[in-house]
């Protein structure tokens, strides 16, 4: 399976190289990228989850950078490994300067294994052409001229680091999925239901033992009166549990 394709990126070519060779920047624009980490300056592994038609898979690869020539492109080669099958790749990156712009031109080999293979061509060729484009559309994004006004009181940019240069191993990872709005009040509003229900139980146990005893005056107590008992505790969790899901 062979891909081409062609973006313009409203940066220089040094910045557009250095991108490419930033791990931060990288694991912002990789579709579904969980974790990345940098090896060495020419070196990194990757885990990714990626969708296939109707197959999600998550995939460990490793990708090597050769035939650098900064700031004018490189080779990519990699492989990835998942439960639903393999992927391999072999790409080549070509900066081009124009204006104070840069024209990104690619041309990748592609091959694909195990159950994944069994979709099809087509529909293999269609999700990678599309993660490509999501790709370069998020580096374009991350490149793009910040206006003076969003600009203020930002932090810096990372720091970007090119092939040639020594740098520490680093870890991306995707952050923590925030919880959901509300999330810490439905959890207090179902364990007051539980409470609820668990002091029911007890109060029925208590006048049934006590009414079974003869004694006291819980003893006495009604079938009628239970139930009304009963009824006006399910009614108020009913109450508790309208509004708090009015107020999410």
């Amino acid at each position: 399976m062979d891909i081409t394709g062609e973006v313009r990126i409203p940066a220089s070519r040094e910045a557009v190289w250095a991108a490419l060779n930033n791990p931060e920047i990288l694991h912002a624009c990789i579709p579904g990228c969980e974790e990345l980490e940098m090896h060495s300056d020419t070196e990194m592994t990757a885990v990714a989850l990626v969708k296939v038609g109707p197959i999600a898979a998550r995939f460990d690869g490793a990708v090597t950078l050769s035939e650098l020539d900064p700031p004018n492109g490189y080779r990519l080669t990699g492989e990835g490994q998942s439960p639903a099958g393999f992927a391999r790749m072999n790409a080549i990156v070509r900066l081009a300067a124009e204006g104070e712009e840069t024209i990104l031109s690619y041309t990748v080999d592609a091959q694909v294994g195990g159950k994944l293979a069994q979709l099809g061509g087509r529909m293999i060729d269609a999700t990678a052409k599309t993660l490509s484009a999501a790709f370069f559309k998020e580096l374009a994004n991350q490149l793009a001229p910040v206006p003076e006004t969003a600009a203020a009181g930002q932090p810096a940019p990372a720091a970007t680091t090119a092939p040639g240069t020594t740098a520490p191993r680093r870890v991306v990872r995707a952050p923590a999925r925030p919880a959901g709005a509300g999330g810490g009040r439905g959890i207090a509003w179902a364990a007051l239901g539980i409470a609820c229900v668990a002091l029911v139980l007890a109060w029925r146990a208590f006048v049934e033992s006590t009414a079974e005893a003869g004694a006291g005056l819980l003893g006495g107590t009604s079938a009628d009166f239970n139930s009304a008992v009963l009824l006006l505790v399910v009614l108020a969790i009913g109450y508790l549990l309208g509004r708090q899901r009015a107020s999410n």
